[in-house]
């Protein structure tokens, strides 16, 4: 489960900058994050790849007044609309960006290099056409703050009855380290989104850490065979739910713009 995708930080300082609302070099620095480089191949009217900063300019030049998140797993193409060719690519990679205004969409390769301790990660954002339709079951958010509460309470009585090993040290240790990252204001979206699409996005990456902590902390009391596939089956609805509030989050900028 990704807590901050970065097809999310993409879509979120991509469309502050279609917005006006921060500088090219502002967005580029808040999208590459943490990595080391950030690169675009594929761009309609440029030969190879190229740094982001241009990209961003390229794809407003090019008519995106936009960006959507996409989050599939097998079995959930979760804000996507095709073609197969882009669907399969997006759902290796687990996420994506949807341009709104132009039929692309953007696939992240991630590689690394380096020593432990040392790693260096860059991204490749391979543009690819889509098909222009409605994404797969996007939810308002509204609908997703909805049934992020009833998440919570799930993933809660969950754990507790499958014995899931999602606390002590370990897991509180990640908890807290989550708690610091937020409030150093790293999991924070983009100027221009509104104050309850942050709320839903905090809300959704508590509960994706908490099923990523249940399947990462061992197999606690569920040792048969029988009981672990039970604790997955009982964990995804959830881990579903946690996925549809992140993109509705992601999303709520051009949403909002479009309502408006």
């Amino acid at each position: 489960m990704l807590f901050e995708p970065r097809s999310g930080r993409l879509a979120a300082w991509g469309n502050a900058l279609l917005a006006g609302l921060v500088s090219p070099d502002e967005a580029a620095m808040s999208i590459v994050g943490e990595d080391a480089v950030h690169r675009v191949a594929g761009l309609p009217g440029e030969d190879g790849p190229v740094g982001l900063t241009l990209a961003l300019g390229r794809l407003r030049a090019l008519g995106v007044t936009g960006l959507r998140v996409a989050l599939p797993v097998p079995g959930h193409p979760l804000g996507l609309s095709g073609p197969p060719e882009f669907n399969a690519r997006a759902l290796e990679a687990g996420e994506a960006a949807v341009a709104v205004g132009a039929a692309l969409g953007l696939v992240p390769e991630v590689s690394e290099a380096g020593p432990a301790g040392d790693v260096h990660v860059e991204v490749v954002w391979h543009c690819l056409p889509v098909r222009e339709a409605p994404p797969a079951d996007v939810p308002s958010l509204g609908e997703a703050e909805r049934e992020l509460a009833e998440g919570m309470r799930e993933a809660t009585v969950v754990l507790t009855r499958l014995d899931v090993a999602a606390s002590g040290p370990a897991a509180e240790a990640a908890l807290s380290a989550y708690r610091a990252r937020a409030e150093a204001g790293q999991e924070a979206l983009a100027p221009g989104y509104p104050a309850r699409a942050v709320r839903v996005l905090a809300l959704a990456q508590r509960v994706a850490l908490l099923v990523s902590l249940a399947y990462e902390r061992g197999h606690g009391g569920a040792v048969a065979a029988s009981e672990m596939a039970a604790r997955a089956e009982a964990l995804r609805p959830v881990e579903r739910v946690a996925r549809r509030a992140l993109v509705a989050a992601y999303n709520a900028a051009v949403e909002e713009r479009e309502r408006g």
